[in-house]
């Protein structure tokens, strides 16, 4: 039976779902569209494991009309015990192959455009990852990764994920910013977008972290003017499982994620579910 049209179909985002919580799996598995043309964005962290990624997507896109999806740090691990080996690159590519064979959008297709409520826009789901930027003023790379092991806080990236074949992450960033970059530039300037990324495109909502040093794992300093040169209407991302709105130059970033099972068990509201994604209609140029 068709779900209710009694409202109009809806933009939805989440992020950080963390599959392999059996917690965060029932709620997965509790999600529903409102409306059958309702979209969903899922900006990253669906699992480690690739047969819960697999799970994850394919239960979501036989339900919403269309799923768009963008890789986080955890999707991009190769833990030990996952029967797929593949590495930095590949493993990325094998993760796409899934969701086209799936029929969910990735970085690496055409970007679709959202004609709901806001629209149009054109929905763009972008794979960029850290280059280590976002450190304290006047320090190195270098110096501020020792300062981060010197905290005990090193993310779990520094071991699982690999960027074969590039060198390091940070070089594994940039191609990714030029690739991304190129395309971006070929967009219609007149049509907005919402950029949807695992990370935060500026730096400005790592402000809050508990422990400052994770901040270097969180995203590079050039994207930090993408909303404005790309016309964007909204930006989505998750990461730092710490939902909220904030608002730059007048574009509303909106924090999606859902978290581990101790973090969104403590807040002070239900359980995580679905975003609607805020487009800021006087953004259009």
């Amino acid at each position: 039976m068709p779900r209710s049209l009694s409202s109009p179909p809806k933009l939805l985002a989440i992020s950080d779902l963390h599959v392999m919580f059996p917690e965060n799996r029932t709620l997965v598995d509790s999600l529903r569209p409102g409306n059958d043309g309702d979209w969903l964005l899922v900006a990253g962290d669906v699992g480690e494991m690739m047969g819960d990624i697999e799970w994850a997507l394919s239960t979501l896109s036989r339900r919403f009309a269309k799923v768009v999806w963008v890789p986080g740090n955890h999707e991009l691990w190769t833990p030990r015990e996952d029967p797929v080996a593949l590495r930095g690159e590949a493993r990325y590519a094998h993760l796409v192959d899934l969701c086209r064979d799936l029929g969910v959008i990735t970085p690496e297709d055409p970007y679709p455009v959202w004609k709901g409520a806001g629209g149009p826009v054109a929905v763009v789901p972008l794979f960029v990852l850290y280059d280590y930027s976002f450190r304290p003023p006047g320090t190195t790379k270098e110096a501020a990764l020792a300062q981060a092991h010197d905290a005990g806080v090193v993310c779990t990236d520094e071991i699982l994920l690999h960027p074969d074949p590039h060198p390091g992450p940070d070089s594994w960033c940039r191609a990714r910013v030029e690739s991304t970059e190129r395309r971006l530039a070929e967009l219609d300037p007149a049509l907005p977008t919402v950029l949807v990324n695992h990370y935060p495109l500026v730096r400005s909502p790592t402000d809050v972290l508990w422990y400052p040093e994770f901040a270097l794992w969180c995203g590079t300093e050039r994207t930090a003017d993408w909303h404005r040169r790309f016309n964007a209407a909204a930006v989505v991302y998750g990461h730092l499982h710490i939902p909220r709105t904030i608002w730059c130059d007048g574009v509303p970033f909106q924090e999606v994620s859902v978290g581990y099972p101790r973090e969104w068990r403590r807040r002070p509201r239900p359980a995580p579910g679905l975003s609607e994604v805020q487009i800021a209609l006087r953004s259009r140029v």
